[in-house]
C-alpha cells in the first residue's frame, strides 16, 4: 500500500506541480491533532496512490516551506492543483472531508 510522501524544501515544488491534484499535511511530531489525522492521511495515500498525490511536511524541519504558505496552526492540510492552492482545511477533521476535498479537484 502506498505511504504518504515525506515532502521538504528540496522536492515540495517538483511534487506539486505535477499533473495530480496534492493534499500536504503540514504537521509537527508533538503534535496531538496531528496524531489523529496522520493515520488518516496515510490511508487516503493508499486509496488515492496513482490518482493523487499525498504528502506531509514536518514543520520543525521545514521552517522555510512552513513560512511560505503561512502555516500558524497545525495541522494544516492544503490542495494543490497545477501549483496552486485550491483548498484548505485547518485542524483534525473526518477522513470523508479530505476525500471530498480530492474528489472535487478531480473532477
Amino acid at each position: 500500500m502506498a505511504k504518504a510522501i515525506e515532502l521538504t524544501d528540496a522536492n515540495f515544488e517538483e511534487i506539486i506541480n505535477g499533473d495530480k491534484p496534492v493534499l500536504v499535511d503540514f504537521w509537527a511530531e508533538w503534535c496531538g491533532p496531528c496524531k489523529m489525522i496522520g493515520p488518516v492521511v496515510e490511508e487516503l495515500a493508499g486509496e488515492y496512490d496513482g490518482k493523487a498525490v499525498i504528502g506531509k511536511v514536518d514543520v520543525d524541519s521545514n521552517p522555510t516551506l512552513s513560512a511560505k504558505y503561512g502555516i500558524r496552526s497545525i495541522p494544516t492540510l492544503l490542495v494543490f492543483k497545477g501549483g496552486e492552492i485550491v483548498d484548505k482545511q485547518i485542524g483534525a477533521v473526518p477522513k470523508n472531508v479530505l476525500a471530498d476535498k480530492l474528489e472535487a479537484q478531480m473532477a
